[in-house]
This record gives structure tokens, C-alpha cells and sequence, in this order.
């Protein structure tokens, strides 16, 4: 049993973010009640004034279709209380006050004009620009309660568990499979890196009927779907049926060595920073330990992000004691997280942590992590890199430790939230900006590998990273050393130079090449690819 410490914005997001960082069944001390008592509860007035807000913790677990029984993750009564549509939307509307980062840039709009919970949430945001014009805030969704806890806790997902690469999400569509998941329908029924999709369901990858294509994009757990598949070097079409169900994760995937002129050089492919990805690291670090690795390279060129409490893990595997400081009372800074003005005093260091976690009762070990103790650490990167992966380039960075960047810009993401629940939603919206121990968080733009030579900023102030710009390479697989990212990090370690010419797949798909018109589709995102999050760790007993 331990007593579970509530982080300050937890408090604000009151008793939904309590659910959330429970563990699994909770200390042992929860009732079995039905919550039939606390619908009994007199709904607040969900009366729209203009400027005027009521604390968020007034509409939480107001529901229009409140659930009843037991939350099977949690071993405890769902807090649904009767409500309405407007009550959601009041909620929504509170926290965003309360909560987002750029709250004064939104927009109060009386949330009766929504048609929907959902259509208001997505108003509920800034809607400027960055200095290179892209889009502030590109990172506002929502998806399910039971989704949420099926990744966050068990890493499971519900799909054919394929992670594909949009190229053009715009017709002409390219939508190309990036890796599948181990032991996945989707490996099971052959697909493969590369792979491009040219219909779905029969359903042409240009059509405009994006619902009918979403629906094998996004596939609902049990549901079967019929791809046809464009395959290099294969002059007729692949066909594929797939049958989606709940997936177990491989956030870590095709951990080994090579030898580089005598010198042994640890590689790994690094997914998402979810919890069922703590002991896949381990298992790679040490190995890279036990080889007496003198380099590595880190492929994050699709991982979205995650969770901050593994991101400063990773960065003291990488980096290692000496590095960070993580045997002394006081280990290096690893990330700075800035909340907005109302929220200032709730301002807090992440340092280098050097122990394994308990992801049962949130709580860190005694165990310390290996590590390989280095210098200088490569990086593989495409525009999926975002997030808690960018905290690891910026953490790093900040300490002063060399990071070579192999790929191309990664998303621009320094910033965070902590889930919000309620009633069976988890919403998230940018609650906090991050920042290095030199106090940069600069990056909205993303980072961008440049030449060492014209790399002439301070390290760790900059958005601007020495390495090589080489785009990804479908035509190899992962892991494999012909593989043009790869290729080139081992080039750039056997000789400290970019290669002159980066092999990459002639049929390669730049947006740029075609006049993209029409409706784009977008496959809607999932908290661990696609944020930094924050959960509450307690220290050891």
C-alpha cells in the first residue's frame, strides 16, 4: 500500500485525473458501490455568461449518458453523475480557462452554438501561427476512456497493429506502412514496410468518401477490412484482409550491435514511451552494456512521445551517471515544465532519474537502469519525432551532451498535458511548455539536422542540430545497416562526415511533387504517439 501524492494540476482537474493515476484496483481501501447515489446530485446551471467562469470541478462527471457499475481498470464505482450535453461542454470550457496554456487566446464562444461535445472541444484553442506558419496548437484531441487505459496501463491498442507514414494525406494519397507491430494481423497477413496503399474495401485511396476509408484506417476492434497494396520491386497488387483487434505493443523493436571499423555501435528502435516499453530498454541497454558499446543510435524517427517519467530515464541510459549527476542528492536538470501564468507556482524541474518504475503502484525501485555512459548519441528523425522523443534531443542538449541528428526536421512539439477524463472521454489540450537546463524550448518548428560546419549556435540553444538531412528510406527495413538513415549514422561514426550520397527509394513520395487537392484524411491520433505526459511517480519507500 502507498499513499498517493496529487500533483498541482491534478487538483485542478479534480477527482477525473484521480482516476487516472490510480493503480489497477487502487490501495486496497475502495468500496464496491454503485455511484446511483451521486446521481441524485442536483445538476449546477449551465447558463453561459461571456468572461464569467465556474471551477471546472463544478460540471466534472456531469454526463449526458452517464456510465454505471464498476470501472474495470480502476475496481471502483464510474463518478458519473446525471447531466447533459451542456455540462460537458461547461466542463470543457472551464478547464481550458483554468488549464491551457495559451487560454487567453481563446476564443469564448457561448457553447450552445456547438452541435456537439466534441465540436466545441475542437474550438477550444488557439488558432495562430508560429513564426514559420504552421499551426500553434496541432496537438488538441480526444479519444476513449477505455483506449486511454488499455495503452496507458497495458500497452495495448485496438487496431491492425500497422503504423503507417502519411505522405500525402491529400490526393494523390500516400499512405505507406512505416512497421508493423510484433506478431501483429498485420504481420501476420504479410504487410510490409513500404507498402503503399492504393484502396481500401475497394474503396480507391482517392476517394472522397474518407468515412469509408477511415474505417480501415481506424479500424473498431473485431471489424475486417480488405487492403490493396502496392509492393516495390512487384508488379501486381498485394491484397491483404485483416481483422482488427486489441494489440500488445512493441514499443521497443530490433535491438543489436554492429561493427564500425572496430568499434561496437548499439542500435534500437524506439516506438512510444508507454510503460510496456520500461523493460524492452533495459533489456537493450544492457545488452549494449554488456557489448561495450562505444556509440549508439537511437531510432525515434516514428515515436510521437509519451511519458516524461520515461523520457528522463532514457536520457540517463544514454548518458549515464557522470553525465547527469543521478549518484549525487542532486541529479542534473532533464526538462523544465512551464505552465501558464495562473499556474506558475506549480512550475517544476524533471530531473535524470536512474531507477526502474513499478508502473503498478506508480512508484520508482531501488533498481538503477544500465547505461552506456556516452559522450555523443545519433538520433534518427522524421517530422514523427515529436514530443517527449524532442525532450530527449533538448535534455540532452542541455546538458551539454553531443547529439547528432540523422533524418529530417522532427514535429515541433514542446509541449505537454496531463489526461483529463470525464465522462468516458479523455480529453487532451496543451497544458505546459517545456524547456532545457539552459532554459531553451524554442523548438515549435521542430529541430533540424544541419551540416556541423555552418552549425555555428551554442548547443543547447538552438532549434538548428549538427548531423545529415536523409530522408526516410522505405525500400530496407528497420534496422537493416543499408537502410538510409542507418546507413548514413554509421558512415557519419565510421568517418565523422555525412556520406556525399544518400541512397534513398526513387519512388519516393514527396508532398511537393504533386498538386494536392481535395479532402484531406487524417487518422485520428492516440495519447502515446502523439503527446508528453505527465503521471505522478512517488519515490521508493
Amino acid at each position: 500500500m502507498f499513499t498517493r501524492t496529487t500533483s498541482p494540476i491534478t487538483s485542478i482537474l479534480g477527482i477525473s485525473i484521480i482516476l487516472l493515476t490510480g493503480c489497477g484496483g487502487g490501495s486496497g481501501s475502495s468500496t464496491n458501490t454503485s455511484n446511483n447515489a451521486t446521481n441524485d446530485a442536483t445538476p449546477p446551471d449551465t447558463t453561459w455568461q461571456a468572461a464569467q467562469f465556474q471551477p471546472a470541478e463544478t460540471f466534472a462527471n456531469y454526463c449526458a449518458n452517464p456510465r454505471t457499475g464498476l470501472d474495470p481498470f480502476e475496481n471502483m464505482a464510474y463518478p458519473d453523475k446525471q447531466g447533459s450535453v451542456a455540462h460537458e461542454k461547461m466542463w470543457l470550457r472551464s478547464l481550458t480557462h483554468e488549464t491551457y496554456l495559451w487560454y487567453d487566446e481563446v476564443e469564448d464562444t457561448n457553447p450552445s452554438d456547438a452541435e456537439s461535445v466534441a465540436q466545441y472541444f475542437n474550438v477550444l484553442k488557439t488558432f495562430q501561427t508560429t513564426p514559420s506558419g504552421n499551426k500553434k496548437d496541432n496537438f488538441h484531441f480526444t479519444q476513449s476512456y477505455e483506449d486511454y487505459k488499455k495503452e496507458s496501463q497495458s500497452g495495448v491498442s485496438s487496431g491492425f497493429g500497422v503504423r503507417w507514414s502519411t505522405i500525402s494525406s491529400t490526393p494523390p494519397r500516400v499512405y505507406r506502412v512505416a512497421y508493423t507491430q510484433d506478431n501483429s494481423p498485420a504481420e501476420i497477413a504479410g504487410f510490409k514496410r513500404g507498402d503503399t496503399i492504393t484502396a481500401i474495401n475497394g474503396v480507391s485511396i482517392n476517394s472522397s468518401d474518407t468515412e469509408a476509408l477511415l474505417q480501415g484506417l481506424n479500424p473498431t476492434s473485431g471489424s475486417t477490412h480488405t487492403f490493396t497494396l502496392a509492393r516495390e520491386g512487384q508488379p501486381d497488387p498485394v491484397v491483404a484482409t485483416v481483422t482488427a483487434g486489441d494489440i500488445v505493443l512493441t514499443p521497443v523493436q530490433n535491438a543489436q550491435t554492429f561493427n564500425v571499423n572496430g568499434k561496437t555501435v548499439g542500435y534500437v528502435q524506439f516506438n512510444q514511451f508507454i510503460s510496456a516499453g520500461q523493460s524492452g530498454l533495459i533489456t537493450a541497454f544492457k545488452q549494449f552494456q554488456s557489448a561495450g558499446a562505444e556509440a549508439l543510435v537511437l531510432d525515434m524517427r516514428y515515436n510521437g512521445g509519451g511519458l516524461v517519467e520515461m523520457a528522463a530515464q532514457l536520457g540517463y541510459m544514454i548518458a549515464g551517471p557522470n553525465n547527469t549527476d543521478t549518484q549525487t542528492s542532486s541529479p542534473k536538470v532533464f526538462s523544465q515544465t512551464i505552465y501558464n501564468d495562473k499556474l506558475s507556482a506549480n512550475n517544476r524541474n524533471v530531473t535524470f532519474r536512474n531507477q526502474e518504475i513499478n508502473w503498478d503502484t506508480l512508484q520508482y525501485t531501488d533498481t538503477i537502469l544500465p547505461s552506456t555512459s556516452l559522450s555523443t548519441v545519433y538520433i534518427l528523425s522524421t517530422e514523427n519525432t515529436c514530443s517527449a522523443s524532442e525532450l530527449i534531443i533538448n535534455g540532452l542538449r542541455g546538458i551539454d551532451l553531443n547529439v547528432v541528428l540523422i533524418g529530417t526536421p522532427t514535429c515541433g512539439k514542446p509541449y505537454g498535458f496531463s489526461p483529463a477524463p470525464n465522462c468516458g472521454q479523455v480529453y487532451y489540450t496543451i497544458q505546459f511548455t517545456s524547456a532545457n537546463a539552459k532554459n531553451f524550448g524554442a523548438y515549435s518548428d521542430g529541430f533540424t539536422p544541419v551540416d556541423a560546419a555552418g552549425n555555428s549556435g551554442e548547443l543547447g540553444l538552438t532549434s538548428n542540430v549538427s548531423g545529415c538531412a536523409v530522408n526516410d528510406d522505405f525500400a530496407h527495413a528497420l534496422g537493416d545497416p543499408q537502410e538510409g538513415q542507418l546507413k548514413a549514422a554509421l558512415e557519419h561514426i565510421k568517418t565523422g562526415n555525412c556520406p556525399e550520397v544518400v541512397q534513398s527509394r526513387p519512388s519516393n513520395y514527396e508532398i511537393s511533387d504533386y498538386i494536392s487537392v481535395g479532402v484531406a484524411l487524417k487518422i485520428p491520433q492516440n495519447s502515446a504517439n502523439n503527446g508528453t505526459l505527465f503521471i505522478d511517480i512517488e519515490e521508493p519507500n
